[in-house]
């Protein structure tokens, strides 16, 4: 504990002045003192130590698309699945996800196992004008004890096996989960399986990958390319937009 001239002492300033400066001081930063008869007044901590939100430590990392930013806040998201948002009427289920659109120049919330996708509205716009406020809405969502995603729409895994499934689509399944998917996510994206017919597999890019200019060379070379070496039956990969993907596009 330090007395009134030692916490002078730390401010510069002279022990003449420093007790009243010492409680204000302490008090901004959230202690409280407790005087006792015939002793120095000393600082006693509170009963508990309380964290402040400000003190949570995300890291940023930067995605192929120069529009995504990928924030990992150092805790879980989701438990399991991700999600993807591409505008505020879709965010109907996620408290997280509404509150970050609610960021001027937020466009897209992509969310991962461990991190965050924020695709913002224009390429022109600096990353440095969103990124204070969006580490105070993430800081601000993880202190109020709100669930990231309603528990009724928690995300199920596309890729899960299905009784319904044969050989080849088991097969496509199991790589996407173990070789494709985890890739992509590091780049803060996802790819969903959506369906194989007549030897095409359709996929679904989202997060940093729905508007990236590499998305194609990713989808083509990379991901076809790995599943047409481990299951030859598959002879090309198909992306699968949905309209407002095509609107945007377009």
């Amino acid at each position: 504990m330090a007395t009134y001239r030692q916490v002078g002492r730390l401010l510069g300033i002279s022990a003449r002045i420093s007790s009243p400066l010492a409680v204000r001081a302490y008090q901004f930063a959230g202690l409280h003192w407790t005087p006792h008869i015939g002793v120095t007044r000393r600082w006693s901590l509170p009963p508990f130590s309380v964290v402040s939100a400000r003190t949570m430590f995300i890291q940023t990392q930067d995605t192929p698309n120069p529009n995504s930013l990928k924030f990992l806040p150092g805790r879980m998201v989701l438990e399991q699945g991700t999600m993807d948002f591409t505008a505020p009427r879709e965010a109907y289920c996620s408290p997280l996800a509404r509150q970050l659109f609610r960021i001027d120049g937020v466009k897209g919330v992509f969310l991962g196992p461990d991190f965050i996708t924020i695709t913002k509205t224009d390429v022109d716009l600096e990353w440095k004008l969103i990124k204070p406020d969006v580490f105070a809405a993430i800081m601000d969502f993880f202190t109020s004890g709100l669930p990231v995603v309603n528990e009724e729409d928690t995300p199920r895994a596309d890729t899960a096996p299905s009784d319904d499934d044969d050989e080849v689509i088991a097969m496509i399944k199991e790589l996407l989960d173990t070789r494709i998917r985890p890739t992509v996510q590091e780049d803060g994206g996802d790819v969903l399986y959506c369906g194989f017919e007549d030897g095409i597999v359709k996929l679904k890019l989202q997060g940093s990958c729905t508007s990236c200019p590499s998305s194609m060379v990713t989808l083509k070379s990379g991901i076809q390319n790995m599943l047409q070496f481990y299951v030859p039956e598959v002879e090309g990969v198909e992306q699968v937009k949905d309209e407002q993907e095509e609107v945007a596009q377009g």
